[in-house]
């Protein structure tokens, strides 16, 4: 049943593309701890992202432990997920809810011997284990919060169709719903269901506006950040030649330095251009971080090597001065010379001494003789 009551001042606002700049798990974390023991209320209007950002988001509000959730609009996806963690969920009476089975962006392109395409499908076979994993986990989390059987969840997920209001309210998803002044029912337009079909998210059985609807110059901002985001996270999708009229194949480029940071053997590149996501951008940004302080650190130890090397510098100067004043000064006179090695009485005659003997006996001898 909806309730009129008047708006709630929300703490947070999370819209857009979850993991991006206004629905980033750090700013989560930030507000929270700035409103530790006391209740937070979330708006949350978001067609999903990043599963990591919303797992995160939803172990925040989780340990929180008094968080009030509000859906508005479309949600689907990762933003769903996040929102599991609060103590409360509600949502507009025109809401849309969706949830759907794990996906990965995929695509291959290149020459492709027996080997090469054994290990490529071995990658494909780990990645589909992996995901199968994280689907059984997301599954649970729905279960526990609807009540309801695991396997009834992961039924729906792979169904992966929209919810109205009421069918959220009747699975458990939310607790109440409302139907507060000011929240205009969602209007999907044709950029967005094209974006939608391009991320591999059902476009809803509504009809499709061709003009945005009437909104504030800041939101149309955000909404265009957010499809962009959308578009370029889900760029290699296999849905993406859906929307395009001809395929184009994407090259394999390897910059040597940008690969190494990314951890990663080569990057696609489409029309001459290469699109990086918001965390490969961040572990860049780190990256560059981490070499000007390195740069920053060297350049402090020269400084200190050389302020070192002048200080030996001066000293030895010092050093040569003080020789060269001690060279001036006249010799001290020596009153008193002590041999050393003649105050200890000798028992044995060196061959010289024996020689000079022999010699003045023998002169000496000479002399006598008439």
């Amino acid at each position: 049943m909806a309730t009129n009551t008047k708006t709630t001042d929300y703490q947070l606002h999370l819209k857009g593309f979850v993991g991006g700049y206004d629905f980033d798990a750090g700013y989560v974390d930030y507000v929270l701890s700035k409103n530790e023991g006391k209740e937070v209320h979330v708006l949350i209007d978001s067609l999903g992202g990043r599963s990591n950002t919303a797992l995160s988001i939803f172990s925040a509000f989780k340990r929180h432990g008094n968080v009030n959730v509000h859906f508005v609009g479309m949600n689907a996806s990762a933003a769903t997920i996040a929102s599991l963690g609060a103590k409360r969920i509600t949502m507009d009476s025109s809401a849309m809810y969706l949830v759907h089975k794990c996906s990965v962006g995929f695509l291959e392109w290149g020459q492709m011997n027996s080997d090469d395409l054994q290990a490529l499908i071995d990658n494909i076979e780990h990645q589909k284990a992996d995901l199968d994993k994280l689907d059984a986990n997301i599954a649970q989390m729905y279960a526990t919060r609807c009540k309801k059987g695991k396997t009834d969840l992961l039924d729906l997920m792979k169904q992966g169709g929209w919810l109205t209001a009421e069918e959220a309210l009747a699975w458990g998803f939310v607790d109440e719903l409302t139907d507060y002044e000011g929240e205009d029912a969602p209007v999907l337009t044709d950029t967005m269901a094209n974006a939608m079909s391009a991320a591999g998210i059902p476009v809803p059985n509504m009809p499709i506006s061709l003009k945005l609807p009437t909104m504030s110059k800041q939101d149309q901002s955000a909404f265009a950040k957010f499809l962009t985001s959308l578009t370029q996270y889900f760029s290699t999708s296999k849905h993406q030649e859906s929307i395009n009229s001809q395929t184009i194949n994407p090259m394999k480029k390897i910059f040597t330095s940008v690969c190494a940071i990314l951890s990663c053997e080569h990057l696609l590149s489409q029309d001459g251009k290469i699109t990086l996501d918001d965390a490969q951008l961040d572990t860049i940004e780190s990256a560059i971080s981490a070499d000007k302080q390195a740069i920053n650190d060297l350049n402090a130890e020269i400084q200190t090597l050389k302020t070192e090397k002048q200080t030996l510098s001066d000293a030895n100067a010092q050093l040569q001065n003080e020789v060269n004043t001690l060279k001036q000064k006249p010799g001290d006179t020596t009153a008193h010379v002590v041999n050393d090695q003649h105050q200890q009485q000798r028992t044995e005659k060196t061959e010289a001494e024996e020689y000079f003997e022999s010699r003045a006996s023998a002169q000496s001898l000479f002399d006598s003789l008439p």
